[in-house]
């Protein structure tokens, strides 16, 4: 600490943040110390503007806090704070406008590969994703993936979003399933038995960020198969793959809703919530809905892990950034905002927030008291270790980003839906892939 004339002690600008980061935690059982209510200390310039561009979460509760805590932060730093929210599926081409322009927000949400993807328009953020690190503990494998570029970190990683079954455990009895299947091969059964019953399962084939994605790179993984090796060589077209596509057609006809291949990432929650489907892929949001607003369906609701398959158990888990944008003329001041809500005292309110949708980016927040209190949300909690990132075993290069957002794997399964050929699905893929790699 510094010292001002007279002896009055100056908190440095970091050191500011933090205390009143950590203060600000004993309002709830007590109000505001006094020291940090008569703390006066400048931390940024008058005038000095943030702007964050986030996704409009499946979970509403998390929005509201996280814009508490961004007008909280305004707060003690004298930032003018601004969150703007908009849909998943619109990110990208606000990301692509905003770095060929060289002008929009200073703060980015990143989901999965796209710092690799967008590299050359973020900033390093080395400094804050490090001291999170030296804080809390290793970050997982696929968060510190998708986060580093070369050797420099291009987002702080924030989160992911696990998805696993969502299922309603009266129908799975009804059929001889006192539990989720542990392999496809026994989903598949299953599957068959809720289908000729009236009650397939659900699952998207749509261009939607999420739950397209999560069955098409977790079977894809699960059966072996791969986009490339470790080396980044295009290796899709292998008995493995084709062996996924294969069980994915068989699996259409005989256990899932034939709408699918029109769904979003919304489309899984109203059908489930319906009652038109019994299990279905997703994030802990079905559940929290259900709780709130269909309670006999909460009630017979469970969660279940990925099955396994020749290959394993996988779960696409690329994780969530937050990328400090190389245009902007604030990278200091976004940089200490991500360092603050990433502290234990803020981001353990973000996170009971999300109650379970979220799982923070270290094995730390697994201690975190939200998941006793509900053992339904116990699979989210072990998701992460199960977790890949598009790509793998190669790395999460920007190829493997395009491959993504091109959904590739997604349209390989989709059009042998539809009536291609699997040897051809597979075969386009390949072909595709390898434009992207190129």
């Amino acid at each position: 600490m510094a010292m001002q004339p007279g002896g009055v002690t100056r908190l440095g600008r970091r050191a500011f943040l933090r205390t009143a980061g950590a203060m600000t935690g004993a309002v709830a059982v007590g109000g505001l110390p006094e020291m940090v209510a008569a703390q006066k200390a400048p931390s940024f310039p008058k005038g000095t503007k943030l702007s964050i561009l986030e996704w409009v979460s499946f979970v509403p509760a998390s929005d509201v806090e996280f814009k508490r805590l961004a007008a909280e932060f305004g707060k003690v730093a004298g930032v003018d704070v601004t969150v703007d929210l908009i849909n998943m599926n619109d990110l990208n081409p606000r990301i692509a406008s905003a770095i060929e322009t060289k002008s929009g927000p200073d703060i980015i949400m990143m989901i999965s590969n796209w710092p690799h993807l967008y590299a050359d328009g973020l900033a390093d953020v080395d400094d804050v994703a490090e001291e999170i690190a030296s804080r809390d503990g290793a970050y997982y494998e696929h968060n510190k993936k998708v986060s580093v570029v070369g050797n420099r970190w291009k987002a702080v990683p924030l989160c992911s979003v696990p998805s696993t079954w969502a299922y309603r455990e009266d129908w799975f009895k009804e059929v001889g399933a006192t539990k989720f299947p542990e392999t496809w091969d026994e989903w598949r059964k299953v599957g068959i038995a809720l289908k000729k019953k009236n009650q397939p399962m659900g699952q998207a084939f749509g261009h939607s960020l999420g739950d397209p994605n999560n069955w098409a790179y977790s079977v894809t993984w699960g059966f072996g198969g791969a986009e490339t090796d470790q080396s980044g060589k295009v290796i899709i077209n292998s008995k493995e793959t084709l062996e996924a596509v294969k069980f994915t057609v068989a699996a259409w006809k005989d256990c899932l809703d034939e709408g699918g291949l029109a769904w979003d990432d919304s489309s899984n929650n109203r059908a489930y919530l319906a009652g038109t489907i019994s299990a279905t892929i997703n994030g802990a949001s079905i559940y929290f809905v259900a709780k709130r607003q269909f309670p006999d369906i909460a009630k017979v609701t469970g969660h279940a892990h990925m099955p396994k398959g020749p290959g394993g158990r996988f779960y696409n888990i690329g994780g969530q950034g937050r990328a400090v944008m190389k245009y902007s003329k604030n990278q200091q001041v976004a940089k200490e905002f991500l360092r603050w809500f990433m502290d234990r005292p803020q981001y353990d309110k973000w996170m009971a927030a999300n109650d379970g949708y979220t799982v923070g980016p270290t094995p730390y927040w697994e201690k975190h008291s939200l998941w006793e209190k509900d053992p339904k949300l116990i699979p989210f909690r072990e998701a992460s270790k199960f977790g890949r990132w598009p790509g793998y075993p190669g790395p999460p290069s920007r190829k493997a980003s395009e491959a993504l957002v091109k959904y590739i794997l997604v349209d390989m399964y989709a059009q042998a839906i539809k009536g291609m050929k699997p040897e051809d699905a597979v075969k386009w893929a390949e072909s595709e892939l390898k434009k992207a790699y190129a």
